[in-house]
């Protein structure tokens, strides 16, 4: 791991150093050219495979859906995709050919950690310590015998915290981030767009994320409503202005029942929505929920050329 010389893992004015030296040397540059697509993978064994989601050419980013229990003194933080493999049984390590054709085609494949089933919370600096050194060693630069997704070396880490203790994820987003001298370790986040989010609003605030897609769904106050952008594009707004990432993208359910609420016709989207968004020069594109539901209308498909 890289220390810069400000490495400890008690110590609160040296986490502060190691924040400091971080945010010199991770300026992130961008990542793409205009707007792409940013995909949930993992979370429905009818979705098709990693590689097949990735052969589509439309989306730049994977988020592999989820890393969904972790913190409170659990010394082995457990990883859950659904009916696609089991990671008890070592079945998921057959996911690094899949991971390396993604990363072949251009696309950055990212850990989702969180996820809304709930089951983890980090309640001190130790617990963001400990995953933060868990999650290097088994899915990211690491060294480890049981990588749960095989040799293949991820791009990041989503933070997809949707309950827990809200306090300690700038920290772990510091600690992930001092382990990036010879590879960037990319950082995203997936905040509900009430402003500031609940769960990793503190986290934002250290500037450290790369991309942030904002949940513009399931949240009337601040998501698309037919023939109405106004409550959509303020929250954009606030978003854009108040938080230090790279790139903001519009989360969106890729179909109507994959969320309650907030789904936007492809047309609106083109038409009314994009746009508006595209004014900011944080725009990075969309996030949809999820490759399962974008496969069941071909959204992703019908919207890429104007994304």
């Amino acid at each position: 791991m890289a220390t810069y010389g400000c490495y400890s893992s008690t110590s609160k004015v040296k986490l502060a150093c190691l924040l400091m030296v971080v945010l010199l040397v991770s300026s992130p540059s961008k990542s793409h050219g205009g707007g792409s697509i940013a995909i949930y993978w993992g979370q429905n064994g009818n979705e098709g495979t990693l590689a097949q989601t990735c052969a589509t050419g439309n989306y730049a980013f994977v988020n592999i859906a989820f890393l969904c229990s972790f913190g409170s003194g659990q010394t082995t933080p457990q990883l859950n995709l659904a009916g696609h493999c089991d990671p008890y049984s070592n079945a998921c390590t057959n996911l690094t050919a899949d991971i390396t054709f993604c990363q072949s085609k251009g696309v950055k494949v990212m850990l989702s950690i969180g996820g809304g089933a709930g089951g983890y919370s980090l309640d001190s600096q130790q617990d963001a310590f400990q995953l933060a050194q868990y999650i290097w060693n088994n899915f990211l630069g690491g060294h480890s015998d049981k990588r749960p997704l095989g040799d293949a070396v991820l791009d990041g880490v989503d933070f997809d915290i949707e309950g827990g203790n809200p306090d300690h994820y700038g920290e772990l987003a510091a600690y992930l981030k001092s382990y990036g001298a010879s590879k960037q370790v990319y950082l995203s986040a997936a905040p509900q767009c009430p402003f500031p989010d609940q769960w990793v609003g503190k986290a934002l605030q250290t500037g450290l994320f790369d991309h942030v897609w904002v949940q513009f769904y399931n949240n009337p106050p601040c998501q698309y409503t037919p023939g109405s952008t106004a409550n959509l594009i303020n929250s954009w707004n606030q978003w854009t202005t108040a938080i230090n990432a790279t790139y903001i993208f519009l989360g969106l359910p890729a179909a109507p029942d994959a969320a309650g609420s907030g789904f936007i016709p492809v047309e609106s989207l083109k038409s009314q929505v994009l746009p508006a968004l595209k004014n900011s020069t944080r725009y990075g594109g969309v996030m949809l929920w999820s490759k399962f539901y974008d496969d069941q209308d071909g959204y992703s498909s019908a919207i890429k050329n104007s994304v």
